[in-house]
């Protein structure tokens, strides 16, 4: 199927000379997108002996032996696959882009550590553009095209191609499969691989069973702030372990964090972050589930504009001392943007969402609701909290 970050690639290369370094969960997607953007591409993957073998030997001899220095009509591309997971990965990089990098399109793909480029000195700096690529969304699913503008209008969505996406998750081949048996299959190979190789392979941490009993209590926590020191407790470790052993889950993208906004709310003192899923089908509860639906869409919308150009965009949600609470913020160039709400069932407009949208200024507040008909308006034309489709509103992000 056609994804948004295919089309991306596809722009990019033709447009621009920096590499992308396009990261994301295992099985999301990446390998196919960079190969399917980049046709007749050279394909090395790491975890392949013959291929590390050849980028081991060096930028030249790899040039050389791929034939890539033969003349061509065509401007010659390179897909590097899990190179992370080679320890002088950058350097690598570096030397082959310097040498190369005007007569080729280079894309690396990877999981957890392509995030290592953001720690320290950066020696790629002005050689690549980030580009995290998440799991299909409702308006991917029915209008993968790239948008030229940060507002777009809402696409209507089959209900059955819906309810598809919010029971199996975004990751394509359960996606596309929709059938329960396969998804049961491919869900309990998907995390054996992430708790074992993975995290065998990516890290230094030798008690991998607490670390999976943690991501399942990570699971039943979905939308939830994040109490440090209860799953110390009840994982009888420390307080310290539990953060390192989250940070890495995060590297392996199997959750994300919400860390709340406090700016302008001066008396919002909770620091804890909510936490959620990359694949929100292994969250039972459906209330629980729909939110972590919402906080996945908007993650996507806020590193996709990000990564390409529209600005600075970032996800949170809000607090206060008085127990306040709005689900999420979105901040655009460091200035609230808008705020919203899920929820499962229509519902008056919650008090919290008044109350937010007018200390913060924002233009839009919306209640995000689930199973009422779609309605075929712009909804960020309206000023005051409203209560939008599940529908309408995901169908204008990206």
């Amino acid at each position: 199927m056609n994804r948004i970050y295919e089309n991306y690639l596809k722009k990019h290369f033709c447009d621009e000379q920096q590499m992308i370094l396009l990261s994301g969960p295992r099985q999301v997607g990446k390998t196919t997108s960079s190969r399917d953007a980049l046709p007749g591409s050279k394909y090395l993957n790491w975890d392949v002996p013959e291929d590390r073998t050849s980028i081991l030997k060096g930028p030249k001899h790899l040039y050389e032996t791929l034939g890539l220095n033969v003349l061509s009509e065509k401007k010659a591309c390179i897909v590097f696959d899990e190179i992370h997971k080679f320890p002088k990965w950058k350097n690598f990089l570096k030397g082959f882009y310097d040498l190369y990098g005007k007569k080729l399109s280079i894309c690396v793909t990877g999981s957890a550590r392509l995030s290592a480029y953001r720690y320290g000195g950066d020696s790629l700096m002005g050689r690549y553009f980030p580009l995290r690529m998440h799991p299909l969304s409702v308006r991917e699913v029915v209008f993968p095209e790239l948008p030229d503008t940060v507002i777009v209008n809402p696409v209507t969505i089959p209900d059955t191609t819906y309810n598809n996406l919010f029971e199996f998750g975004g990751f394509p081949d359960p996606y596309i499969k929709s059938n329960k048996r396969f998804y049961n299959r491919w869900r309990r190979l998907r995390l054996e691989l992430l708790f074992k190789e993975d995290l065998r392979d990516l890290t230094h941490i030798s008690d991998a069973a607490r670390v999976r009993t943690l991501a399942d209590m990570l699971t039943d926590r979905a939308g939830s702030q994040i109490n440090y020191s209860h799953l110390a407790h009840d994982l009888q470790v420390s307080v310290d372990t539990v953060r390192r052993w989250i940070d890495t889950l995060e590297e392996m993208y199997y959750c994300f964090r919400i860390r709340p906004y406090s700016k302008k709310i001066a008396r919002s003192l909770l620091r804890e972050p909510k936490i959620y899923l990359w694949d929100w089908s292994l969250v039972k509860d459906p209330g629980a589930r729909f939110e972590n639906f919402a906080a996945s869409h908007l993650l996507k919308y806020v590193h996709y504009l990000t990564d390409t150009g529209f600005g600075s965009f970032e996800l949170h949600y809000l607090r206060d001392k008085q127990k306040r609470e709005v689900d999420f913020a979105v901040i655009r160039d460091d200035i609230p943007w808008f705020v919203a709400e899920a929820k499962i069932s229509r519902q008056s407009i919650s008090p919290s969402l008044h109350y937010f949208k007018e200390i913060l200024q924002c233009p839009n507040a919306f209640q995000i609701t689930k199973n009422i008909p779609y309605v075929n308006k712009d909804c960020f034309k309206e000023t005051g909290p409203v209560i939008v489709p599940d529908k309408t509103f995901f169908s204008q992000l990206v």
